[in-house]
């Protein structure tokens, strides 16, 4: 799986980030480009998936791109950790499995840190889970299959300014919070992070990717487009679709 790294630029601009990940995936998808995994660290950015309600954005002047993930609203800003898997699928197209080995492999990455990250019931991502406090999300997960090959991905929280989540409701999860690294007392940052998630998603997601000789996949008519400028609530979106999750 080849690394395609945007660490180096600093904090991105969403759109064009979101319009390499699509060239890349139509390339996988047609067989004419490996395996990718992008890493990126956004400029500050709010993106709505199809499961976005409008009371999910209380403040209805935030302005959010509609994206065709799973799940609700999340924020992306500097100091977050982005990672998106880009590989075309081997046998079945099994969307559960796939978010589990993500959430494997940031379990497995934080714990390297001494932070013990979890799942929890009912939710995706991986959480950090302590008595008496509410459950707090350290790494958001969105993906979609489409002509099965995988796009979008994990936002792992590294030294992300929590304060950008302020405004939404992250993940449509009310009685939730947010967390990173560095408020677990971890001084790292994202180039470091990166270097040990990757071999943990290589381990993870091997078992996925589709052998070099594998058919191509036939054109799919809903495969994505462009993301869309939004205001939520006026385009909140439906339930996410079967080929989805967050």
């Amino acid at each position: 799986m080849r690394i395609e790294s945007l660490l180096d630029d600093g904090a991105s601009d969403y759109r064009r980030v979101d319009a390499r990940q699509r060239e890349l995936h139509a390339r996988i998808a047609d067989g004419d480009e490996t395996d990718a995994l992008m890493l990126v660290e956004f400029d500050h950015v709010y993106t709505a998936g199809s499961s976005t309600r409008p009371d999910d954005v209380p403040d209805d002047e935030v302005p959010v791109v509609k994206i065709d993930r799973g799940g609700s609203v999340t924020y992306h800003g500097p100091g977050q950790l982005v990672a998106y898997p880009l590989i075309r699928v081997h046998g079945r197209q099994d969307v559960v499995a796939y978010v589990r080995a993500l959430e494997a492999a940031v379990i497995a990455t934080i714990a390297e840190y001494g932070v013990v990250g979890e799942r929890v019931a009912g939710r995706t991502g991986v959480w950090i889970v302590r008595p008496g406090e509410p459950d707090r999300k350290l790494c958001a997960i969105g993906v979609r299959f489409a002509r099965r090959t995988t796009m979008h991905g994990l936002a792992l929280n590294v030294r992300t300014d929590l304060g950008g989540f302020g405004r939404i409701v992250p993940c449509g999860i009310r009685d939730a919070g947010v967390v990173s690294l560095d408020e677990l007392g971890v001084r790292t940052d994202l180039a470091e992070v990166a270097e040990r998630l990757v071999p943990h998603l290589r381990r993870e997601l091997a078992r996925f990717r589709a052998p070099e000789a594998a058919p191509h996949a036939p054109a799919d008519p809903g495969a994505p487009g462009a993301p869309e400028p939004i205001t939520v609530p006026a385009a909140a979106a439906a339930a996410a679709e079967p080929n989805e999750a967050q």
